[in-house]
């Protein structure tokens, strides 16, 4: 599915809309350049499963998480250079976990990635919408 994102408000309530649709054990991936609006997306994600922490993005930690209806883990990838550093930092464990793991920047761990990921991909339009595509997700 694919939407027009006119501003942060809308493309939150994307954000809140898939976190209707997950499930404990599922997996996230964000994806965009910088500044598309991958953290935005994730505020209206942990927003809609009640919780009410600021949401920043990880890059300096790796990994924050949250208690809401269901566990959040917020990767955020940027600074690895690829699998294997996400395997020395136990990255694996978060891939099948007792919650759901959003991941920033997963394009370094694609094959990695279980079978029912979730892919939202974000780009930048010329006059400064998202267009959001949301794919995936187990049946």
């Amino acid at each position: 599915m694919k939407w027009l994102s006119h501003d942060e408000k809308e493309t939150k309530a994307l954000g809140a809309m898939l976190a209707g649709k997950v499930r404990k054990g599922d997996v996230v991936s964000l994806r965009g350049s910088l500044g598309a609006g991958k953290t935005v997306f994730a505020k209206g994600f942990a927003e809609a499963l009640g919780i009410s922490e600021a949401i920043v993005s990880p890059t300096f930690t790796l990994v924050q998480d949250y208690e809401g209806s269901m566990k959040l883990y917020h990767l955020d990838l940027y600074r690895l250079s690829g699998e294997d550093e996400f395997e020395s930092m136990g990255g694996e464990d978060y891939l099948y976990s007792d919650g759901v793991t959003l991941i920033e920047w997963s394009e370094k761990i694609d094959d990695m990635l279980p079978e029912g990921t979730w892919y939202v991909d974000i780009t930048i339009g010329d006059d400064l919408t998202r267009t959001v595509t949301i794919e995936g997700g187990r049946q």
